[in-house]
């Protein structure tokens, strides 16, 4: 299995963007179409990661914009079917490199408290106390340039 990874670019179609998200975010959890699309991905930069060898399949998906006077990345979401084999990771990766080379001195993300191992294994901290989002439990998490892990398995 090889991966692929494509940032797009402002103004190109995000219909694997949206089909993506839609799989995972209305269609598994529920979400609304206004929950998920709110507004920001006109001035988002977004990843699309393909499967190579299944017809270049997209299988993941996540965005990086500036909200609050910094770089934050969401949107990260996966097929249910393709999940465990690091495309999450990947697509992260890249949003992250690109906020880094783009200026960034630290990243942060609202993380779903179920997916926050998932960041400490990238080296995101969590900081402040839980909160709702949508009706699901959130906690932030901020990754600084220094603490990248290089190697996900090593926590």
């Amino acid at each position: 299995m090889y991966i692929k990874g494509r940032f797009i670019s402002y103004g190109e179609p995000l219909n694997e963007v949206f089909a993506i998200r839609k799989a995972v975010f209305q269609d598994e959890q529920g979400m609304t179409n206004d929950m998920d699309q709110d507004g920001k991905d006109k001035e988002a930069v977004h990843v699309v990661a393909y499967e190579i060898g299944n017809e270049n399949r997209p299988v993941a998906t996540g965005r990086i914009c500036m909200l609050d006077n910094e770089f934050r990345i969401g949107k990260i979401a996966v097929l249910k079917e393709e999940r465990g084999k690091y495309y999450g990771d990947f697509v992260v990766r890249m949003l992250v490199d690109k906020a880094f080379l783009s200026g960034a001195k630290k990243v942060s993300v609202s993380a779903i408290t179920t997916a926050v191992h998932f960041y400490e294994k990238i080296g995101f901290h969590k900081t402040g106390e839980e909160y709702m989002e949508n009706g699901t439990p959130h906690v932030m998490m901020y990754l600084d340039q220094g603490d990248l892990c290089s190697k996900c398995h090593e926590k």
